[in-house]
């Protein structure tokens, strides 16, 4: 399945991919600029996180590939690639209820913490991308 090979790219239709879970070794892109935003990307098989003007944004353990992430005020959707469960982090408004969705099947609801993070985990395989979306109640 494909990865990002450019680490981070602007997708025609207005959203950012980013991320190589293939990589053996750490790789990062900083001053991404989209939308008058920076983003900042670390990457390889063992992490891949996102920042958005020195904020954090995402995170998945092991690494992932993201397909455009479109991140409204009360959503955020994207799709997923990778070789095995990932454990996600996103970077959302704190205290806050979510619900989770992958493929459009409803995996529940959470809660982020006093910092704004949701950390959910999602079985991904290489094969198909897997749906993500994340809406706050």
């Amino acid at each position: 399945m494909a990865v990002i090979e450019e680490l981070i790219r602007k997708e025609s239709d207005g959203t950012i991919s980013f991320g190589n879970y293939k990589l053996d070794v750490k790789s990062k892109m900083s001053d991404f600029e989209h939308e008058g935003d920076l983003y900042k990307v670390k990457t390889y098989n063992k992490i891949t996180k996102l920042e958005k003007n020195g904020m954090f944004v995402y995170e998945s353990v092991p690494g992932t590939a993201v397909f455009h992430l479109n991140m409204k005020e009360n959503e955020v959707s994207y799709q997923v690639v990778g070789l095995d469960t990932a454990q996600i982090t996103l970077e959302l408004e704190a205290e806050k209820d979510y619900e989770i969705f992958k493929n459009d099947s409803y995996l529940g609801k959470m809660k982020t913490n006093l910092g704004g993070k949701l950390v959910f985990s999602v079985d991904l395989n290489e094969e198909e991308k897997a749906f993500i979306k994340v809406v706050k109640l």
